[in-house]
């Protein structure tokens, strides 16, 4: 995976939250990646998460996207609002 993929609004497809928006904080490698949603899974304390238990959209946060590309600190604030802007309908 790279970088083009931070920022990328992604939905949980197993465990304890299926169903949850998340936004993609940081690339671990080709099966790995951290995601957060600024609600139950923090900036400061994301999520680990293997990438095929994800599903992706087409959704990104470019805002958020600059910030974490640039090393700018990302507050949950910014991840939650985004998130909730979103609404609840599932798009892929």
């Amino acid at each position: 995976m790279n970088k083009n993929y931070l920022g990328t609004v992604v939905y949980s497809k197993a465990g304890r939250d299926t169903d949850r928006k998340f936004i993609i904080m940081d690339i671990i490698d080709k099966e790995y990646v951290y995601i957060c949603d600024g609600d139950l899974r923090k900036v400061q304390k994301p999520k680990k998460k293997k990438i095929k238990h994800l599903m992706f959209t087409e959704t990104v946060a470019e805002d958020i996207k600059k910030s974490l590309i640039s090393n700018v600190e990302v507050s949950n604030l910014q991840v939650r609002r985004f998130l909730q802007s979103l609404g609840t309908n599932k798009e892929v």
